[in-house]
């Protein structure tokens, strides 16, 4: 792969996880499911570094995440400072600095307990990309997290 392929490559990256962001903040669950590969996965982990979710599929990223995002949220996404390594014409991978945030009204969780009406987070995107049908998608995306600010 030559240079110019490189940064275009790059580019594409970029912009993938751009619509990502862009879709998530527009609630087009749909939309950003589509953004994975057909067995794509999404793990969210928790300040203390344990797994908050495990998603497989572009079924079950469309439903668990507006389910854990919860009705009437407002959700912004900010991506900053990216690292892309391109592995090859069909993979690459990638860190994404990130925060995020939601405001949703007072509710309580299916365990009864109230859930938070503010959340602020910081982290980051570590997706894995691969090459579908001559398109770029998300194989993988794990989010870290280094802290979150609750409100209830």
């Amino acid at each position: 792969m030559d240079a110019i392929e490189r940064l275009s490559t790059v580019e594409d990256l970029r912009r993938l996880m751009a619509r990502y962001v862009y879709n998530a903040d527009m609630q087009r669950w749909e939309e950003l499911a589509s953004l994975f590969a057909p067995d794509g996965t999404f793990t969210p982990h928790n300040v203390d570094g344990s797994v908050a979710a495990r998603m497989a599929g572009r079924s079950q990223i469309a439903e668990s995440i507006p389910a854990s995002v919860g009705a009437e949220a407002v959700v912004v996404h900010h991506l900053f400072s990216d690292e892309i390594d391109v592995e090859s014409a069909t993979s690459a991978h990638g860190v994404w600095a990130m925060e995020d945030l939601i405001k949703r009204p007072a509710s309580t969780g299916p365990d009864g307990k109230p859930r938070f009406t503010s959340m602020h987070g910081f982290g980051h995107y570590r997706p894995r990309f691969t090459k579908v049908d001559g398109e770029w998608k998300i194989a993988e995306l794990v989010l870290t997290r280094v802290r979150m600010d609750l409100e209830y």
